[in-house]
Formats: C-alpha cells, sequence, structure tokens
C-alpha cells in the first residue's frame, strides 16, 4: 500500500454506521450490482445515473435507506448538484465509486469526431468532473475514490474495434494518477476489471448495446485468438467484496491499483461457447 500524505487523522470508515458511499453509473450493469451490494453489505448508498426510472429500481432493490439521484457525468453544474444532494442526505460522502464506461464498437479509421467526444466525454471528462464536484466532501473525511477501469487499458494489447473506449480508459488511469498527486489527502485507486459476469436482467452488462453484431461476429475470432477474452468469468460479488475493501482502507494508506481477472479454465473459440455467452465478458 501507498502512504497518503503525513499529518492526516488516521480514521477507519465506522463501522458502527454504514459508510457513506456515492456510486456514479448505478442504473446498470457492474454499477448496480455495486451500488445494491454495498448497500446490502451496511453501507449507506446514493445511486446516480441518467436514467431516472432504472435507477429509482436499483434504489428500490438496495433498501430504503438509499437515494436515487439523477445525474449526467457530462454536465458539470449536474454533477455539483447531485453531489450536494447526495452528501445531504448521507450526511457527508466517505467513498465514490465511479462505474460509467461508453465503448463504441468500430474500426479505427470508421471512428468519427462525435463517436470519440462520445467516449472522452464520459470516460475521461466526465470522470473529473465528478471528482471536482466531491472533492470538498471526500477531503473532510479523508475518504477513498474508485474508478472502474478496463484490462483493454493496461493489462492486455488494445482490442481491434474497441479503440476509442481502450484510448479513454488509458486516459482515466492517467487522470486517477493526476487527481492522487494533486490531492494526496484522499485515496485514490484505479481498479482494472477483468471478465465478469455481472448481475442478472439489468445488472448485467449494458456494454454491447447499440453495437454492430456483424462487426462483433468479424473481430471475436481476433479476440480470442490473441488472448484477449479469458473464456471465462468472476462472480460479481467478489468485486463487490473488493470494492468494499478499498472503500474500508484508512487515511493512513492508500491503494493505487488493483487488478481483478478471473482465474483459467479452457479456452473458448467462438462466442457461442462463452458461460455466458453475454455481453458481461465484454463490461472490462
Amino acid at each position: 500500500m501507498a502512504q497518503r500524505a503525513p499529518g492526516l487523522k488516521v480514521t477507519t470508515p465506522s463501522t458502527n454506521r454504514g459508510m457513506r458511499i456515492i456510486v456514479v453509473g448505478a442504473s446498470t450493469g457492474l454499477g448496480r450490482c455495486l451500488g445494491i451490494g454495498l448497500s446490502r453489505r451496511g453501507a449507506q448508498v446514493a445511486l446516480l445515473a441518467r436514467r431516472r426510472e432504472l435507477l429509482s429500481d436499483a434504489a428500490t432493490e438496495a433498501g430504503p435507506s438509499a437515494r436515487a439521484i439523477t445525474c449526467d457525468v457530462t454536465d458539470q453544474d449536474a454533477c455539483r448538484d447531485a453531489v450536494e444532494e447526495a452528501a445531504q442526505h448521507l450526511g457527508g460522502v466517505d467513498g465514490v465509486v465511479y462505474c460509467p464506461g461508453v465503448g463504441v464498437l468500430s474500426r479505427i479509421e470508421h471512428l468519427d469526431a462525435a463517436a470519440w467526444r462520445r467516449t472522452f466525454d464520459t470516460n475521461v471528462v466526465g470522470a473529473s468532473l465528478f471528482t471536482a464536484a466531491v472533492l470538498p466532501h471526500l477531503a473532510a473525511s479523508n475518504g477513498t475514490a474508485v474508478y472502474l477501469s478496463s484490462i483493454s487499458a493496461s493489462f492486455t494489447h488494445p482490442w481491434p474495434g474497441l479503440a476509442s473506449y481502450t484510448v479513454t480508459k488509458a486516459a482515466m488511469d492517467k487522470l486517477v494518477e493526476a487527481w492522487r498527486v494533486e490531492h494526496p489527502e484522499v485515496g485514490f485507486t484505479r481498479l482494472v476489471v477483468g471478465d465478469c459476469a455481472g448481475g442478472e436482467g439489468i445488472a448485467s452488462s449494458q456494454f454491447m448495446t447499440g453495437w454492430d453484431m456483424d462487426l462483433l461476429g468479424e473481430l471475436f475470432p481476433t479476440w480470442m485468438s490473441r488472448g484477449l477474452l479469458s473464456g471465462t468469468v468472476f462472480d460479481q460479488e467478489e468485486l463487490v467484496h473488493v470494492v468494499e475493501s478499498v472503500l474500508r482502507c484508512g487515511a493512513s494508506a492508500a491503494i493505487p491499483t488493483v487488478t481483478m481477472i478471473p482465474r483459467q479454465s479452457p479456452a473458448a473459440t467462438s462466442i457461442t461457447d462463452l458461460d455466458p455467452p453475454s455481453a458481461a465478458l465484454l463490461d472490462s
């Protein structure tokens, strides 16, 4: 573990009250799994995302103390308003989990300016805007911010067809480092996530929504032949456990990076061989 700035009050989020956690991107996929999972483990959670109906359903599943708050992370004012509502509801903020991730499936030469801006706006700019908004609360609690990153940005070679996603997640990794350097009073953790099963229904990955399935079929054999997909997944409860452990790290130490990948199994040779054969494997 790396040391935080000297002179900090050594604290650990109290087990006598639930940690006060904001989960961003909590309406679907891994963000939803984390928000609900942390709440069930005793945390007080505020669940943030753009889509109100899905977010409200997630808050209902998380429990009566959970608060659903709409937020578009690409809108600076929306970030500030959402953070203030969450902080008021929770009575402060001990931690943030930033889960949004936009991925466009396209060969790199076909990516237009709009596609690049869309991925940068959510994966990089949004992460920084939200961090800036919540910084005073995290500084006050010597709290921790966790950012879900991708194996494609650091652990593997770039994935053909996912250039904008890979590049922006790599940029987010450096963004987390920049925040850590300038604000050592807060713990900033990059959590590199490999192939994770996610939950059921809307809690499963929505990463492939809008993808060209014909192009996916062309690219999938390349991903497998290059060892980019493991052919198996780890359970989302393991992810919740790791995130909870990082958030509970006291102010005398920091955890710069954690990488989670599944244990190995016999490799699949086609997308139909995967268990489950879904976007869960691609939510990394």
